[in-house]
Formats: C-alpha cells, structure tokens, sequence
C-alpha cells in the first residue's frame, strides 16, 4: 500500500500484518505516530508483535498505563517467543507501577519461567497470585505445575495438583508428563492408576506418556496392561498412539509385537523407526536393526546413532567405525551422543591409529572441551594400548569428575601398572574427589594382577570402613580374584562361603580360573559344576571340565561332555586376534590360513621357530588338552592366532615399529614365552590386548611380571 499519502486504520492493520521486516514495520510505525488517530487496540496489538522483540518491548515501555487486554497478550506473546525472559521485563513494569494484572497474565508468566528454569521468579509469582487471591484458579494453578515441572520441581508440582478442587485432563496430563521427564516412572504408573479411578478418561496423550514410562521402566507388563486399555475403551489408534505403543514394546525387548505394529503403520516416520533400530540393536539382533535402518526412507543423526550405537555395543566395532564413516560422506554432524558411541566402537576394536585419528577428529568439532567425551578418550586409549596417551588426555583435561579418575585408575590397571593404580588413587582422595564402587572394583583389579595382596586386603577394608560402601558381587568377585592369583585359594574360598549373598556366575568363575592356573584339578571341578549349576550353558566351564578329564587322560568323560555341547550347540570360543597394518584391520583364528598372505606368514613362523629354539624355545604343548601325538600338538600350539598376526606384523610392518595385537582369549603360557622371545631376538616392541590385561614385551620381558 502506499503510505505517502495518509493510510486508514484498516489500512495500516493489513499493513503491518504483511510486513515481515523490521525496517518496513518501523515505517508503518511511524506513520501511526504521525496520525491525528489515537490507535485502535488491535493496531496496539498488532505493533506489540514485531518482527524484534527488543523493539516490541521498547513499544510497551511507552504505552502508558496498558490495561490488562494489552500486557496480558503480549505476555502471552513474550512467553511463546524466543526470549520467554523478556515476560519478566513486563511484569516488573506492571508490578513497579501498579497496573493491574488479571488471572489470564499468570499462565503465561508462569510459562516462561518454566521454559528458562527460573525457579525464584516462579515462587515469587507463585506468592504475588496468592496475595492476589488467584491461588484457588484452576487456569493458575495449572501453570504453577507447569512451571514447578519445568524447573525440576516435581514435590512442589504435586503439592499444587493435590490442592486442585477440580483437575482437568490437562492438569492430569502435566503432572505424568512431570513424572515421566523426571524418570519416576513408578510415581507416573501410580498417578495414572489413581486417575482411572477418579474416572478420568485418558487421552491419547496421556497414554502415550504411561507408554513411554511403561517403555523406559522395561516395565512390559504395565504396557500390555495399557494396550488391553487402549482396546477395552475402543480408542482410535492412530499414528501417534501406535508409535507410542512400538517405543514401548522395543524398549522392553517384544520385539515380535513391536514389529506387528510396525508393520502397520504407513507411512513410518523415523521417530518409530529409530525404535525399532534401538529395540533390535539393545537385544542382540544387529541385523534386524541395519534391515530397518536400511529401509528407511529418511534418517536423522538419531537414528544413524541408533544403529552406530548397535554396532558398538555388539561387539562389531568395525562395522561402527564403517558406518561413521557413511555419515561423514553425507555430511551429517555428529553430536555427542554419535562420538561416544564412535569412540567406544574404535576402544572396543582396539587398534591405536584409529584412536589417534577419533581424537583428533573429536578435537576438530568442538568436542574436545566435553568432560564425558575427555573421559570416554582416557578409555579408548587405554584399551587402545596407548597408557601415556589415556594419561595425557587426564592431565590436560580443565575439569575432572569420579569417572575421570576411576576411567585413568582402570586404565593404570589393565597395563598392569598397579603403582600407579594406587597412587592416583591416593591423588583422587587429595583432590577431595570421593571415589565410588566403580572406583574401587578398579584399584581392587590392579592389586589382583600384579599380586599386591595385601594392599588389595587394606583397600577392601577402606572401601566398607572409611567410605561405607557395601560392597557388591564385583567387588568380593575382585578378592576372589586377588586370593585365587596368589594361590592362596583357602582365603579366597573363604570369601566365597562367608559373603552376604549368593555367589554368582562371576564369583564361581573366578574361583574356577584361579584352579585353572595352579592346576587344582578337584577344587576346579567342584567350582565348574557349581558355574553349570547357574548357567548350565556355559562353555568356560564344560570346556575346564573337559580339559581337567583330559589332563587325567579321563577320555570316555572327555568325549561324554563334547558330545553333550555338540548336543547343545555350545561351542568353545574360537581364538582370535586381530591387527591393524596401513589403515587395514586384520584377522586371525588358529591355525587360520584364509589370508592371502597365508604362505608367507607360515613360511615366516617357521624361520622365527627355528630362532628362537636357538634361544632355548621349546613348544609347551601342556595347554593342548585333546588326544593328539606329540608333534600334531607342537603344530597346534604354534598356530594360534596370536601367532599368525605377529607373523604378519613382522613381515609388513616397518622396521622399528611397535607390534599391536588384540587377542580375544586370554593368552596361553606358550604364547606369552614365544612373545616375550621375538621381542628379545627380533628387538621389536610387542603390546598384546588379551581378554583382561595387557602385555607390554620388550628385551625379552612382558610387562605382566609373568603374572597374569
């Protein structure tokens, strides 16, 4: 319109309802300003919402005396806005002059301060509405719970709901909404029982709410319970209820009900779907979830999380790591959440050059200044095989918290550095930090693998004594471990028969392994049948069983119990080791010879035998326990894996490098000789990952202390 020559009301109102810049909106301001016209309220309004908030306040502040059918919109206004603070400005000019403020400014006022957590500014109008004598309407008192809910505040929140004389859907609604933000999932659960028997009937999003409750509790039963609900009242199930009710059936593992409702929704948005990609993910079916994932039509960093974090925590490092790489062609920022699981992928596969690059990647983005993500790169590096690099992340870190220290006293543990285990330990204490339970299964870890037995007794002490922390399976499972090492399996029998509760599979374990290593063959069988008991699946037990008759030569039991794990599907574990050269992660199992450098790397084991013979090695076929000759041993026992990969290394790697395994078994006694020789005759750095510690080899020596 043209405003040269002088515009009506109307004109001016369609104006600036047009006008989407700050610019032209000045100029249709000043053209009211210049009008004979006092201007209408709607004009008032309609000015008092800007495209600027700054100018829009600026507006008010010039308003004189606005009655409560101006400032109660533009409370409404501010507090939907971007800046909800800006309320607060008004408010303050309405209280400082004594301009009236009705019952309808107090929602609004109330839901901004809920959306920026001002608590004190929320009880201070809390106050103002009860000298008011507001404190009895139901419009205020639902946004006193909206804003003790927003702040946290659940007590205070029920307070106010359970002084309503009459609650609404809604005010039911906030409060399990309240409940469920807060992860009292029971609390919610018992609200909605109480609200069915105010006969209230529930909405879809008051359903949804319990769903999600139901889903995030694991509580599947309740969420059953619910969809018969759903069905008895015959309410619609529409798209937002069914997705509700998939997160819920996911998250508590029915995934067969899950995939039914699923299955029916058209079309599937990628909140459900995310779901469905966690469900399968968070139960072990890693190929259910890629098989969703990768029908997806449209994928959020959620979802590309989802499944990264599926890989990571199934133990398929690398097909993480793959799928990282996936999201950075698309260009797709990682956040947080995607690092941490990137990051626990790249500590499970154990390969350092990958660790190097995540860090410096993570460092790159913005992450580096993140105290979970500092604490998750003390870990990588550590299992990485790289203790001076977990250190440097801990000494340069600004802020550090329980996890910081408890991650950097672990990684000290697994290297088999118990001298400093222990005094970062004592350095945590001085930094007033208190260790928690976590803390202490760490410190009690390094005194069992490098036989400080009494230090190990001192600490567990300390633990209960000075810090009053009851101690849990882990950590008896820890002394166990610590006795049983030390041979001294009276004490750590002991342990076993006088703690407060059950042992379980762990603790019997333990005991089991501890037998193992110092051959005590009738308290090794007695453990392993008590492990079976618990878990009559368990292929460590049936194999020790099966390994304590064949040192026996007890072959008819020998084969009775490989026949019943042929029976069961039960298989021993394979040996595996795995090694990173030029980028290119390879694997070995025993007596492998799928590589296609298989020739070379037999021809290259053989030459390092005959070496190291001439340093006095001979094959200890004592860890074979099947009925072989002689000889057919001695080739079994030099083809384990571990083997094979040092054998690759030796042959691709450079000259002067440092050899890096990750072995998925503990290492046998042959190997840990055979390693300990290459290092001494080849004068190469070895570090070997094994199931629980580290081998550092060097000159002949491992770090182990040939205590493992």
């Amino acid at each position: 319109p043209n405003l040269n020559s002088t515009p009506t009301p109307t004109t001016l109102l369609k104006t600036l309802s047009s006008s989407h810049s700050l610019a032209h909106f000045k100029q249709v301001h000043a053209h009211i300003l210049r009008s004979t016209h006092s201007p209408s309220h709607s004009l008032i309004l309609k000015l008092l919402s800007s495209p600027s908030l700054p100018y829009s306040l600026s507006i008010f502040s010039h308003l004189p005396h606005p009655l409560p059918s101006l400032s109660t919109p533009f409370l409404r206004h501010l507090s939907r806005s971007s800046k909800p603070e800006f309320a607060f400005f008004v408010y303050q000019r309405l209280r400082n002059e004594g301009i009236p403020i009705d019952r309808f400014a107090f929602p609004p006022l109330l839901k901004a301060a809920s959306r920026v957590g001002w608590l004190a500014e929320g009880k201070e109008i809390h106050g103002f509405g009860f000298k008011s004598g507001f404190h009895s309407d139901p419009f205020v008192q639902t946004g006193l719970m909206v804003m003790y809910v927003g702040c946290g505040r659940l007590p205070e929140a029920r307070l106010v709901f359970d002084k309503m004389s009459y609650r609404d859907i809604v005010a039911w609604r906030i409060m399990i909404d309240g409940y469920c933000q807060s992860e009292l999932f029971d609390d919610a659960l018992e609200l909605f029982e109480e609200m069915k028997r105010a006969n209230i009937e529930a909405d879809k999003f008051v359903l949804s709410s319990i769903l999600s409750a139901c889903g995030r509790a694991g509580n599947l039963d309740c969420g059953k319970a619910i969809h018969d609900y759903i069905i008895q009242k015959e309410l619609e199930i529409d798209a937002y209820l069914r997705c509700a009710l998939v997160t819920m059936y996911a998250s508590c593992g029915c995934m067969d009900m899950a995939q039914q409702l699923y299955d029916q929704m058209i079309p599937k948005n990628v909140v459900v779907s995310t779901a469905m990609v966690s469900g399968y993910s968070r139960h072990g079916r890693v190929k259910d979830a890629r098989l969703i994932f990768d029908q997806m039509v449209e994928k959020d960093l959620v979802s590309w999380s989802a499944m990264i974090s599926g890989y990571a925590e199934s133990d398929q490092p690398q097909q993480a790591l793959r799928l990282f790489n996936e999201l950075q062609i698309l260009g797709i920022r990682p956040d947080q959440v995607t690092m941490l699981s990137v990051i626990s992928a790249c500590a499970n596969l154990g390969v350092l050059d990958k660790a190097k690059w995540i860090h410096v990647y993570a460092d790159k983005n913005g992450f580096g200044g993140s105290l979970r993500i500092n604490n998750a790169l003390i870990d990588m590096y550590a299992k990485c095989g790289s203790l001076e690099r977990a250190r440097n992340v801990f000494e340069k870190m600004t802020s550090r918290n329980v996890i910081s220290w408890t991650s950097m006293i672990n990684a000290f543990a697994i290297h088999g550095d118990a001298n400093n285990a222990l005094r970062y330990f004592q350095k945590m204490k001085e930094a007033c930090v208190e260790p928690n339970g976590v803390t202490f299964v760490g410190v009690l870890y390094a005194c069992s693998h490098a036989g400080l037995v009494e230090e190990g007794r001192k600490i567990f002490a300390s633990m209960i004594n000075e810090h009053n922390i009851t101690p849990k399976h882990e950590h008896y499972g820890c002394m166990v471990d610590l006795f049983g090492r030390a041979n001294l399996l009276r004490e750590a029998v002991e342990i076993v028969e006088t703690m407060p509760f059950a042992p379980n599979v762990v603790i019997w374990g333990s005991l089991m392994s501890a037998c193992q290593i110092h051959g005590e063959t009738e308290l090794g069988e007695f453990t392993a049948k008590r492990v079976l008991e618990l878990e009559p699946d368990h292929d460590g037990a049936l194999v020790l069983l099966s390994n304590i008759y064949a040192k026996e030569r007890k072959w008819k039991n020998v084969g009775d119990l490989r026949q019943l794990m042929k029976e069961r599907g039960i298989c021993k574990e394979r040996g595996c080791s795995r090694i990173e050269l030029n980028d290119e992660v390879h694997e070995f199992l025993v007596a492998d010879r799928n590589h296609k450098q298989a020739y070379e790397i037999y021809e290259k084991l053989n030459e390092v035998v005959s070496r190291l013979k001439l340093d006095g090695y001979a094959p200890n076929t004592g860890c074979v326990l099947v009925d072989l000759e002689e000889e057919e041993k001695r080739e079994v026992v030099l083809w384990h894996s571990e083997k094979l990969a040092l054998c690759y290394g030796l042959i691709n790697g450079a000259k002067d490098s440092c050899i890096r395994i990750v072995k998925n078994l503990r290492v046998c006694e042959d190997c840990h000789t055979f390693l300990k020789l290459v290092s001494k005759v080849y004068r190469r750095e070895i570090v070997v990952r094994d199931r629980t510690r580290f081998h550092h080899y060097r000159d002949g020596v491992c770090s182990c202390r040939d205590y493992w």
